[in-house]
């Protein structure tokens, strides 16, 4: 049986800041069968300055706010740490794990700290946050990180940061101090450990021609760690297929109504939909098996009816030797195997034969 797939139901600010919308988030997550329902922590003056301008999906996404700056719309978004709590509450009594991602220092430590997590999820934006990395590696949570917008070197540079925290380096945090970890056996042990990379295309929505599914074997097999896929298309179609292609984790944007107004809303799953995934989800993993050709249990009983066995093409008399003119296969597959075809040819019959009679075992020569 194949590995469960951890399917992260990822809300992020699909609540517009409001609590009651965030809680029930958490209830469609849990209603669709995800193993996980993920937030966003951030303190918006901490993660933006106030001349950030909004990326243009957001622009285009949000009609509400079309002139907002970033900064303003991050504050309509954030959550405040009591509803950080009030969040993990609900999710424990849903049987759903809460996740959230960090985007600023101060962020990182609520969550580790104050709430104790016992694990995080950085988006691609972060995957260059030498410092924020480092703090989440020296807290010895395991992460999950996403890759959008990344290249193979800026990916070994992260991954560089983060060994050398998880292995608690004494020496002052440079690059090479970071290269030497990543080099070090020890390094790749505890990012084997504690690291799931994802694939990921920073675009909302991501067009499929730019998805490159296969970007999936090119990490896992570049750095040999736990893969999966972090989804911006449109619909269920691609993270099944991530399933199909190895994913261990998926991840995927949903809300309650995908016309509210936001800057995520457009490209999320709508309740029924990540039902659907989920499911589709659950199918693939029990489809994938072992990797082994066997005979499955359920098709044992069938092999009789679809195969066949040798039988007489017309009346043979005892004695008549078997030839393409009276010998041929038919089902059911319960007698003398066709692979004795040539076997029998040119050999007499040691006994009468009706058509369609099963050739006995006991004619082979």
């Amino acid at each position: 049986m194949s590995a469960h797939i951890t399917v992260i139901a990822e809300a992020g600010v699909n609540h517009d800041g409001d609590i009651e919308r965030a809680l029930a988030l958490v209830d469609a997550a849990a209603e669709a069968g995800a193993d996980v329902v993920k937030f966003q922590t951030f303190r918006p003056a901490a993660l933006v300055s106030r001349h950030a301008p909004r990326a243009d999906y957001q622009v285009r996404n949000d009609t509400a706010r079309q002139d907002d700056s970033q900064l303003a719309m991050l504050q309509r978004l954030a959550l405040d740490d009591a509803d950080h709590f009030r969040l993990r509450e609900h999710c424990q009594a849903r049987g759903i794990e809460f996740l959230s991602s960090p985007f600023d220092a101060d962020s990182a430590r609520f969550l580790i700290e104050d709430m104790a997590l016992p694990r995080l999820k950085l988006g691609s934006g972060e995957l260059t946050n030498a410092p924020l990395l480092l703090q989440i590696a020296r807290s010895d949570r395991p992460l999950i990180l996403s890759t959008g917008m990344a290249s193979v070197a800026e990916i070994r540079e992260a991954l560089g940061v983060l060994a050398f925290g998880y292995l608690h380096e004494t020496a002052p945090p440079s690059v090479p101090a970071f290269t030497a970890a990543f080099e070090r056996t020890a390094g790749y042990v505890v990012l084997k450990e504690r690291l799931t990379l994802l694939h990921c295309t920073t675009e909302y929505p991501a067009p499929f021609v730019d998805v490159n599914l296969r970007a999936m074997d090119h990490l896992r097999d570049a750095f040999g760690l736990p893969v999966g896929f972090s989804d911006h298309t449109p619909g269920i179609a691609m993270p099944i297929a991530a399933a199909a292609r190895g994913a261990r984790v998926i991840e995927k944007h949903f809300t309650l109504d995908r016309h509210l107004p936001g800057p995520d809303h457009r490209a999320s799953l709508e309740p029924h939909e990540l039902h659907a995934m989920v499911e589709g989800i659950r199918q693939v993993e029990q489809a994938l098996g072992d990797g082994k050709k066997h005979v499955a249990d359920s098709e044992r009983k069938n092999r009789a009816i679809a195969r066949k066995s040798l039988v007489a093409a017309r009346p043979i008399h005892a004695g008549e030797v078997f030839s393409e003119d009276n010998l041929t296969a038919k089902r059911p597959g319960d007698g003398l195997a066709p692979a004795h075809y040539w076997t029998l040819l040119g050999h007499p019959a040691r006994r009468d034969y009706n058509t369609d009679e099963a050739i006995d075992e006991e004619e082979l020569p």
